[in-house]
């Protein structure tokens, strides 16, 4: 094959190396574009050709190797560093000559480059990205190469030998850029502190298991043997006694106690404190990186100028009509989502029916049990299958709204797909916590699907049961299947790609001499082989964080053990993405930031979520209030003293009504005997009169209750939350203190510019007299750079 130089040569000197993605002369190429071998000639290849003549226009060095691909090393030239450091840095300490650019770092490199790349217009008026789509150019990516940063990276984080040690953090900037640096740190310090909340769930479990023997309510469903409960379906299914749930009462037991409202309060607390703490941690990261005062806008404006001096900002716009309609899009699709959720209420109505007259006794007996576990796996489907429907959805309204910046397209996409993500993950959750078993009707007025199959009912032991069932499912199965298609996909599809695309070596003639293959062109190969970046790719681990972050406190009180999952979940999340990162993916576009963004206010209104949903879970879900209700008002202890007697003694028999079997709807068909006894009547759960079935006057306690101790709940968990957060700075004192020394240093020195020197009096006009240094103004920690863009260039053309 044949190498063709454009403007500069590779450098040849040998050198030894091991590494798969070093060259043994390696050159500074800052980007690599692949494309097909097109015909000479052919709209393609004329496309292409005119890319790279504007590339060459401004100056880049590109060196174009050949083989089953094309691949085009791009090298930018020195003045475009030298234009950003004058622009978005302390000008001061810039170097006027052309090795300045060598001290730019490579982050910094490549994210100016893509920039350029990214937003080059051909005489066409066709980017990059149109030419992709036309598969004119087939990828465009950064290297890997062989650096001692690089090194670091896959000793101590990139492997599974040190799972349990601090991530490099530093060094992850430096390679990564500062974008997925705090990605890393936020992850970590998420990691961290669900030490604490996992803990506080063990802790929740553990008591409710040491009371099995003295839970007088496990005791009375275990010893309820005489107790005949209505049957579960209306056609040939038989009456049950309540005694046959003695184990899910149990189980419902661990994590329905008093130490469970205890821990939703813990938990509302903890995600205000987890955020807290991460302002401050944040604050500490950058202000060493010198980002805290980084404008994100004014650097796009530099890098739009240093591309085309003659560049006009995007103003801001804003218009009602596109806004109303991406709003009743949105809706519209929200609606959607709930529909789903809709139908796996259906599905579960219609499996109860079906497994109760099941010829299996196992499956018939534990009907309801299976329709739970078997809607969990079909909700988590539907969640794999939705979530590429709701990317598409949340990509188009995204560009409905034509956002003015890419910042403004994250943030605007970000909060479109966290609303759609969080209906498909929550809306049969929040069914079960808060509706299952409360919009059924009672036996004898079922309300029933099309007529037909009636809504299902809690399981016998507490709807807490169904709750925390489906969470357990879709937890387990999201966390473990999705790390292991996380990681295998990446590693086969590597692996199918390096087989694929490796070359052949061409088999020589007898005496032929080996031709010198190029020493860039297996650095590029082995990138090129490796699995393709977007700029969703970090995008997508935020959203699943969240997502998991979701699970872990708006539940809490329903599942205590979530962020136990969470918890061994990250640990080894950490590194697996760490793993794909250096050693499957090609390599990410540094980014610049100072903030995890609009993630950061994602966080704030989950954590309000959580004081509402725990505490709806615990008035509503829970049997907490009515027990509460039932010791206090209606249990032997309000009338008679005994300190001996538990005052729960008598609630489940107190909570259970009686039902007439003659009462029931003529087409239901039940077996009128059960062990050899014709039945009369029958128990349900429920607080109805036996006469004519309306509620009891305990039902309305309870419910005052329940809404008394909402209000009372989540009143204080929000208290709590703001004191915790008054109490907390979100920037330590160390930063501030650092930043007030800055500015005021800054505007001394700008002082003593300013004074006169005793043989040049200041005059009556000192403005006139005295010129300031435009381009002293700081440094980038306390953001007080010249906006003198249009000056500093033409400063530059007339030194060159």
């Amino acid at each position: 094959m044949q190498d063709e130089i454009l403007l500069t040569p590779c450098r040849e000197s040998p050198a030894e190396d091991t590494d798969s993605f070093a060259s043994p002369n390696e050159d500074k190429w800052d980007f690599v574009l692949v494309s097909d071998i097109h015909e000479m000639g052919s709209e393609k290849e004329i496309k292409r050709k005119k890319f790279l003549d504007e590339l060459s226009k401004k100056g880049f060095t590109i060196k174009k190797i050949e083989d089953t691909k094309l691949f085009y090393g791009v090298r930018a030239p020195p003045h475009i560093f030298w234009k950003y450091q004058c622009l978005l840095t302390n000008p001061n300490s810039r170097q006027q000559n052309s090795s300045a650019y060598q001290d730019v770092p490579v982050t910094t490199r490549i994210r100016v480059v893509h920039f350029i790349l990214q937003n080059t217009v051909t005489s066409d008026l066709e980017k990059l990205h149109d030419l992709m789509k036309k598969k004119v150019f087939e990828a465009a990516f950064p290297l890997h190469k062989k650096e001692e940063i690089r090194e670091i990276l896959k000793k101590k984080w990139a492997r599974w030998r040190v799972l349990f040690k601090e991530q490099p953090i530093e060094q992850i900037r430096c390679y990564f850029g500062e974008k997925v640096a705090l990605y890393f740190a936020w992850l970590g310090w998420y990691t961290y502190l669900l030490i604490f909340a996992a803990v506080a769930g063990l802790a929740t479990v553990a008591a409710g298991a040491t009371v099995f023997s003295s839970s007088q309510v496990s005791k009375e469903i275990c010893d309820a043997n005489n107790t005949i409960m209505c049957p579960l379906c209306d056609q040939n299914c038989s009456f049950w006694l309540l005694s046959d749930t003695c184990t899910y009462a149990k189980v419902t037991h661990m994590i329905d106690n008093e130490a469970t409202v205890v821990f939703a309060m813990f938990m509302a607390i903890w995600a205000t404190v987890f955020l807290e703490l991460w302002k401050r941690e944040r604050a500490n990261v950058v202000t060493s990186w010198e980002l805290y005062g980084w404008d994100e806008e004014e650097e796009e404006l530099a890098l739009q100028l240093i591309n085309n001096s003659q560049h006009e900002p995007r103003l801001y716009q804003h218009s009602y009509l596109r806004s109303t309609i991406v709003l009743i899009l949105a809706l519209l699709m929200i609606m959607v989502l709930i529909g789903i959720a809709h139908a796996l209420v259906i599905y579960r109505a219609m499996a109860v029916a079906v497994f109760t007259q099941s010829n299996t006794s196992l499956l018939s007996k534990h009907a309801d049990i299976a329709a739970v576990m078997t809607g969990a796996v079909l909700h988590y489907l539907t969640i794999v299958i939705m979530t590429k429907v709701n990317w598409n959805v949340a990509l188009f309204l995204c560009n409905l709204e034509k956002p003015r910046t890419f910042s403004q397209q994250e943030n605007s996409f970000t909060v479109k797909i966290f609303l759609f993500q969080f209906f498909t993950h929550f809306s049969s959750l929040i069914y079960i916590a808060f509706f299952l078993g409360r919009v059924n009707g009672h036996p004898g007025h079922y309300v029933r699907i099309a007529g037909h199959w009636r809504l299902e009912e809690c399981h016998p032991s507490g709807c807490i049961t169904d709750l925390f069932i489906q969470m357990a499912v879709i937890m387990v199965l999201k966390q473990t299947i999705s790390n292991i298609m996380e990681y295998l996909i990446p590693l086969i599809s590597h692996q199918l790609r390096k087989k694929k695309k490796h070359p052949q070596r061409r088999s020589l003639m007898l005496g032929e001499e080996e031709e010198a293959e190029d020493p860039c062109k297996r650095q590029w190969l082995n990138n090129y082989e490796l699995n393709e970046v977007n700029v969703f790719s970090l995008f997508n681990e935020y959203l699943e964080m969240v997502i998991q972050y979701s699970f872990t406190t708006i539940f809490a009180a329903a599942f205590p053990l979530a962020p136990l999952l969470a918890l061994v979940n990250n640990v080894i999340e950490i590194h697996m993405d760490a793993i794909k990162m250096m050693r499957l993916r090609r390599r990410m576009v540094p980014r610049k930031a100072k903030d995890i963004g609009i993630w950061l206010q994602v966080l704030e209104a989950i954590g309000i979520l959580a004081v509402i949903g725990n505490g709806l879970v615990i008035a509503i879900t829970s049997d907490f209030i009515p027990v509460q209700v039932y010791k206090y008002m209606y249990s032997p202890c309000t009338r008679e003293n005994h300190t001996s007697m538990d005052c729960s003694t008598g609630y489940i028999n107190n909570s259970l009504s009686v039902f007439h079997i003659q009462d029931f709807e003529p087409h239901t068909k039940v077996l009128p005997e059960f062990k050899g006894e014709r039945i009369k009547e029958c128990r349900y759960r429920d607080y109805r009169n036996a006469d004519d079935y309306t509620y009891t006057v305990q039902f309305w306690h309870i419910f005052a209750a329940r809404l008394a101790f909402l209000i009372l709940f989540e009143h204080v968990a929000l208290c709590v939350k703001l004191i915790a957060a008054w109490y907390i700075p979100d920037v330590p004192q160390r930063v501030k203190n650092k930043i007030l020394t800055e500015k005021h240093n800054n505007l001394r020195d700008e002082l003593r510019e300013m004074s006169p020197s005793p043989a040049t009096p200041w005059g009556p006009f000192p403005q006139e007299r005295v010129l300031c240094n435009p381009l002293h103004h700081g440094s980038n920690l306390t953001n007080r750079n010249p906006p003198k863009t249009a000056a500093i260039t033409a400063e530059y053309s007339t030194e060159v």
